[in-house]
């Protein structure tokens, strides 16, 4: 299989960051297979600084920033300007965290899929859906 470009829902780094059972065991094969050289991982800034949020909650600022000291190895940021994020607003996605994360997406010009667990809230996007499992399973076909 060729290396794939792969963005990641904030879902994704917070199951992994989080250890949200059952969820975190496809997020950590995500990352190996990323540090094994087999796929390149993309996420939004705001992605991680959601996660950072909600990561402090569950355990200090000292080892949250850590944590994401440590995934940030693995990604490349991808970032909205404004004449994104009005395309966001502007799209077919109710949602605008889901609207600006598929528009994060799409800028980077080279995505071959978005990964989420929420495939639903990314039902209008041109760039192609899979939730970690299918991943995974697309692995080994």
């Amino acid at each position: 299989m060729a290396k794939l470009n792969l963005f990641l829902d904030t879902n994704i780094i917070i199951d992994l960051l989080a250890d949200r059972k059952p969820f975190s065991n496809s997020a950590y094969s995500i990352f190996k297979e990323a540090k094994l050289d087999k796929w390149d991982l993309f996420t939004s800034s705001n992605s991680i600084i959601t996660a950072f949020y909600i990561l402090e909650k569950q355990i200090d600022a000292t080892h949250a920033n850590k944590a994401i000291e440590t995934i940030l190895k693995r990604l490349q940021i991808q970032d909205l300007d404004k004449k994104g994020l009005l395309i966001a607003l502007k799209s077919k996605t109710v949602d605008l965290e889901d609207a600006s994360q598929i528009e994060c997406a799409s800028k980077s010009g080279k995505i071959n899929y978005i990964v989420t667990r929420d495939k639903k809230g990314f039902k209008h996007s041109i760039i192609e859906i899979l939730n970690p499992d299918e991943l995974i399973e697309l692995k080994y076909n």
